[in-house]
């Protein structure tokens, strides 16, 4: 890959946005892209699809790109589509927009997102080599082939393809070579061993006005937190955390909660790592700080 140029044949190339130049470009040679907001975050969701009513999310089975017209929905708003690109709904996006990203995934690649020195050196002796981008504090290796996304799999590592979004640096140097199974396995783990919540753990209060629209409210609510604690990076303590908090709030007041809930939200972080423990004294936390 070498860097977009302008056109000259075109004398409205020019006048476009620079990143939306660079968008241009790279759908052209088959990466889905999005604007990506100041700080590396997508631009919000639409009233139409807010709490990912359109299954944008990964834990969601309608997952898949959203048919709304305006990028809205982070990787699955990433597009080739070069009409839509350049469409009134996405124009101002693109004026605001301060990088761009692509959907490694859906171009059937993934990138090996190594954040620090550490991780870098680490696939220097573990990976085979292949096509690599510098970051603002490590690398990005780039191997052809899609596999599931994952944060975390290693210290300072994170794995960006289907489900995903990576932030476009520039065209990197190397060739891209195939997607080892080195690479794979580090989605494989063994699971820590999981116990249920104790009896001891503070219950849903009860007796509140039922807010939910139907079960399925209450069934997307546990699944999201399910997925955020999943997805967390380095912080697990406090998403976890937060997470019960947020799961608390909404739910907490009206007893539809329930033993098995808790117990989905345990494993999930238990899972990452979290001890069961810790698990307790922050869902009774939560719990104090909302005054259950």
């Amino acid at each position: 890959m070498t860097q977009p140029t302008d056109n000259p044949r075109d004398p409205h190339r020019t006048a476009l946005p620079a990143h939306l130049r660079t968008a241009l470009w790279l759908a052209g040679i088959g990466l889905p892209v999005l604007p990506l907001r100041e700080g590396k975050g997508p631009f919000g969701n639409c009233r139409a699809c807010t709490r990912s009513a359109c299954g944008d999310r990964p834990h969601m089975k309608a997952a898949g790109p959203c048919q709304c017209p305006a990028p809205c929905h982070g990787w699955a708003a990433a597009t080739t589509n070069a009409d839509v690109l350049t469409s009134a709904a996405w124009a101002g996006a693109w004026r605001q927009a301060h990088a761009v990203a692509y959907h490694p995934g859906g171009a059937g690649l993934t990138v090996v997102d190594l954040d620090n020195t550490a991780a870098v050196a680490w696939a220097r002796e573990n990976l085979p080599a292949t096509k690599t981008v510098a970051t603002t504090r490590g690398e990005h290796w780039i191997y052809r082939g899609a596999m599931r996304s994952a944060n975390g799999v290693r210290p300072g590592v994170d794995l960006k393809s289907t489900m995903a979004y990576a932030r476009w640096r520039g065209p990197g140097t190397g060739t891209i070579t195939e997607l080892p199974d080195a690479v794979r396995a580090l989605v494989v783990k063994e699971p820590a061993a999981v116990r249920p919540a104790p009896s001891s753990v503070p219950l849903p209060v009860g007796g509140g006005e039922c807010r939910h629209r139907s079960p399925v409210y209450l069934e997307r609510g546990i699944a999201m937190a399910e997925q955020r604690i999943t997805d967390a990076g380095s912080g697990v303590h406090s998403t976890v955390y937060g997470t019960f908090l947020a799961v608390l709030s909404a739910h907490g007041r009206c007893g539809c909660l329930t033993d098995a809930h808790i117990k989905r939200l345990f494993t999930a972080a238990q899972t990452r790592g979290e001890s069961l423990r810790h698990c307790e004294d922050a869902w009774s936390n939560a719990a104090a700080a909302l005054g259950m």
